[in-house]
């Protein structure tokens, strides 16, 4: 009988910080989307903006929970501030945004979508990328590229 081996669950995936140029990235993919970018002429800034999705409010209300954990007791947590939800894109060119993404944490699809509504109604005509590995990184580039020359 073959025996196959669990998957331990170790935890979210943590991306390997990586510097160049003086730059911090949060991870290699970063990196070498910024290499491809400058490469062609086409870097402009990263992680500069941050952008407000959703203002913060105070709850007047009370609020029986536990911590955001999950642990704890239940007890109010209600009457305080509740923190905005904020984004901050990679990549903001002059008529692009690139968000890589290699993989992603659960509270990222919610936060995304939330940028694209903000880029609908802030940014018109800029194109949105978000590519998940190197090759489609160098797509991207590619893309943009070509819409500059179109």
């Amino acid at each position: 009988m073959k025996r196959f081996k669990s998957k331990k669950n170790r935890g979210p995936v943590r991306a390997k910080k990586a510097s160049m140029d003086g730059i911090q990235f949060r991870s290699g993919l970063e990196k070498n989307t910024y290499i491809a970018l400058k490469e062609a002429g086409l870097f402009e800034l990263y992680e500069v903006e941050v952008f407000q999705l959703i203002e913060g409010f105070t709850l007047p209300n009370i609020c029986i929970e536990k911590q955001a954990n999950g642990k704890g007791e239940l007890i109010d947590r209600g009457q305080k501030k509740v923190l905005g939800i904020k984004y901050t894109p990679d990549f903001i060119g002059e008529d692009f945004i690139i968000e890589t993404k290699g993989r992603a944490n659960e509270s990222f699809p919610m936060r995304w979508k939330l940028f694209k509504q903000l880029v609908t109604n802030q940014f018109p005509g800029y194109t949105i990328y978000k590519p998940q590995n190197q090759a489609e990184c160098d797509e991207t580039v590619r893309l943009i590229l070509g819409k500059q020359k179109g």
